[in-house]
């Protein structure tokens, strides 16, 4: 998802420039760092009162030694738990065994992301990113007590004090482990801010360690939604319509209830929703839903006719992004100008976790369990719905099987779904909502539909003379509560990668132009650089062959005045071996992108498979991430960006036919076989900087180093992804 998600019903959050709201969010974010740490014994008393030491809102210690994190991003699979269990246990000195996490409540005054301002969330790549300075103080803070504690024990000063793999040690032999000095290092009050360690000093950070819940999940214990059976809990599958927007005039339900294990029937905006006793009567009962939908407004244009109407709009300037030089001028003088179209389909998020959610009854309210990517705003929406405040709306962040986007919704889709048919049924138990993988496919929300115009022109010498670039798509932020972040007629999900192209090119314009579509679009992993590294990474390619100058070369004149680009680009060139010779029938590829802070250069080495696609043999990936906190997990978060991304690029593709979408399962929408995954090296590129995203940034590089290695392979420049479709 992109950066900043923030309160829909809030509307302070919502109007800072994006850019500006994250600058501050990163150059402020060490004096921030005061403002969140609210005791955590305001909310766990018992705990206080056990003996346990609860220092501040990230940890807790129990009298048997125990370090509890508290985790306030979700955990799908991208490592937040593992992340900040490392810094906590490293600024502790703490023994990697007594670490266990778990996930925050959903408050965001104790735990609000950082670089989203007021909102609790997860998403942009941000969770260490707002995280590192905030829990470095926060261990530290605690460590402080500790040692404190110890030495008012000792009678000895904190200064002769050490702490090794969670145990206390003074010079005369005297130690104690971490939950003998919980009581008293609760009553300790630090002077001032206690200092984090220097790098240099560092045990955990760094260093390639075991996922904390690697184990229960392998294991099967790890709870996800689907885990979870309470006392007289329904299970609702929702009768959905095939057109996105339509609406219940009127149902029959007469062969849905004679299915054994239904319960009720009861229209919900969103469609029918069938309470069974069990998923599959629940399925089976949807399935045997008669309903007359309400199609007045909704959208009933194809792929086609939206490609056209894009392509249409990008012969013409859009609302300018960015406007360097006069690059119309020197485009309309020169003597060989190259043109080029690029057309991006829909996809599907497809992650393995369908949609879900379980919602029931309180004393005080409602309880929502399910993987919640936006706390805060899931609150805020089924709040609104029961007609609750905030604060009555409790969620408890399970474990989710993956998101790539789809579960940070700004509207709260999953959490509002559930609220709607817990308002509608009958029933009075917990009801847990389930998609099914159809559902998911065909239900929205998707990447939006793109098409890029470039224009480009090189002088004699090779350097890029004018660069012009042109887009047009759908904005999910125009109608959102997330609007604000529009300014001047721009949307910043849609542009980013091409109006901060880090090249160096005098008469540069990026203009854009915002399609009104009504398919439901969202972030989808990394966001608009998926489409945006594609065009501006194969066209340098493509003027490179032009200026007769080679692509690593090329990049190399362009990027002097950016080292960390740089850096990437020659460690990825390298470790690939740019320049020597591979087998006959094989290519080398290159492209270098930055997003979410973080900076990737991907090789890809490819042949022409029997299919007549490209099969990719090896992908050579080296980032600049900032400080690696765990390189195991940021090599992990590459591999599987680069299967994301060679996913899409080959296959990925969501068609609509008079507005309803085609595909529906993963037997037409396509993803990549275990088989088809490339042989692929993560090189990280030795940084001080703090440490920055990698959830996404490894998916933009991909399909356009395989694309310019495709091209000197062919001779065929692709611009219509995915390769399925792009002689179409």
């Amino acid at each position: 998802m992109s950066r900043h998600p923030a309160s829909a019903f809030r509307p302070s959050p919502l109007k800072p420039n994006r850019r500006d709201f994250m600058k501050a969010g990163v150059a402020g974010a060490t004096g921030l760092v005061v403002a969140f740490y609210w005791p955590v014994g305001r909310l766990a008393a018992a705990e206080e009162a056990a003996g346990s030491f609860a220092p501040n809102a990230f940890l807790r210690i129990a009298p048997d030694g125990t370090i509890t994190v508290i985790c306030k991003h979700i955990e799908f699979g991208q490592g937040p738990y593992t992340g900040v269990a490392t810094i906590l246990a490293d600024e502790l000195d703490a023994d990697w065994k007594q670490i266990k996490v778990e996930s925050a409540p959903a408050n965001a005054k104790l735990y609000n992301n950082i670089l989203f301002g007021t909102v609790q969330g997860t998403g942009g790549s941000t969770a260490m990113a707002n995280s590192w300075d905030q829990l470095r103080a926060a261990g530290a803070q605690a460590r402080a007590q500790l040692v404190a504690a110890a030495a008012e024990l000792w009678k000895v000063p904190e200064s002769e004090i050490t702490i090794r793999k969670g145990v206390v040690r003074h010079g005369s032999g005297k130690s104690a482990g971490f939950g003998e000095l919980a009581a008293r290092a609760q009553t300790i009050a630090l002077k001032g801010d206690a200092k984090p360690k220097e790098p240099g000093q560092w045990s955990y950070i760094g260093k390639s360690g075991h996922k904390v819940d690697t184990r229960e999940k392998t294991e099967g214990k790890a709870t996800y939604t689907l885990d979870v059976n309470l006392p007289d809990m329904l299970t609702c599958v929702i009768a959905r319509p095939s057109r996105f927007g339509a609406k219940v005039k009127s149902f029959d339900s007469s062969a849905a209830m004679k299915i054994d294990g239904v319960v009720e029937a009861v229209s919900v905006p969103q469609g029918v929703a069938v309470l069974a006793r069990g998923y599959w009567p629940a399925k089976k009962g949807a399935a045997a839903i008669e309903v007359a939908w309400d199609e007045s407004g909704t959208e009933g244009r194809g792929s086609q006719e939206l490609f056209d109407e894009y392509t249409k709009a990008v012969q013409a300037p859009g609302t300018i992004a960015r406007n360097d030089g006069d690059a119309e001028r020197v485009l309309t003088g020169a003597e060989h100008v190259i043109d080029a179209t690029y057309a991006f389909p829909y996809l599907a998020h497809a992650p393995m976790e369908p949609n879900d959610c379980v919602i029931q009854r309180t004393a005080d309210g409602v309880e929502l369990m399910f993987g919640s990517q936006l706390q805060t705003i899931d609150q805020m929406v089924v709040a609104k719905s029961l007609g609750l405040k905030p604060d009555q709306v409790s969620i408890k962040t399970l474990f989710a099987g993956g998101s790539f986007g789809r579960r940070a919704t700004p509207h709260g889709d999953m959490a509002l779904e559930a609220a709607e048919v817990l308002k509608a049924a009958k029933h009075t138990g917990p009801i847990k909502v389930v998609w099914s993988r159809e559902d998911d496919i065909r239900g929205g929300r998707y990447r939006p539909l793109f098409v890029h115009r470039l224009r480009g022109t090189v002088d004699r010498d090779g350097s890029i003379a004018g660069w012009d670039h042109v887009l047009a798509g759908q904005s999910f932020l125009k109608g959102s509560p997330f609007e604000g972040w529009i300014k001047d007629g721009v949307d910043p999900t849609m542009t980013e990668g091409a109006a901060d192209l880090p090249y160096a090119v005098s008469n540069l314009r990026v203009s854009v132009h915002i399609q009104e579509v009504s398919v439901p679009t969202l972030w989808w992993r990394s966001v608009g650089h998926t489409h945006t590294a594609f065009s501006t990474e194969t066209f340098l390619d493509e003027l490179a062959g032009v200026a007769g100058v080679d692509p690593v070369e090329l990049r190399r004149r362009l990027l002097k005045d950016h080292p960390r680009h740089l850096g990437a680009l020659e460690l990825a060139a390298e470790k690939a071996g740019w320049g020597s010779r591979l087998p006959k029938g094989r290519a080398r590829g290159i492209a270098v992108h930055k997003s979410f802070e973080s900076y990737v250069a991907q090789v890809a080495e490819v042949s022409v498979g029997e299919d007549g696609l490209p099969k990719v043999h090896r992908v050579v990936c080296a980032v600049d991430c900032g400080i690696a906190i765990n390189p195991d997990i940021i090599r992990a978060q590459m591999e599987g960006g680069i299967a994301f991304g060679l996913s899409a690029a080959l296959y990925g593709v969501i068609d609509l036919k008079q507005g309803r979408v085609v595909q529906s399962n993963f037997h037409d929408y396509r993803v990549l076989r275990i088989q088809e995954m490339p042989k692929t090296e993560v090189y990280i590129v030795a940084s001080k900087e703090k440490p920055t995203g990698v959830g996404e940034p490894g998916v933009p590089p991909l399909a356009p180093a395989v694309a310019n290695a495709w091209a000197k392979l062919t001779g065929e420049r692709v611009r219509r992804l995915p390769f399925t479709r792009r002689m179409a």
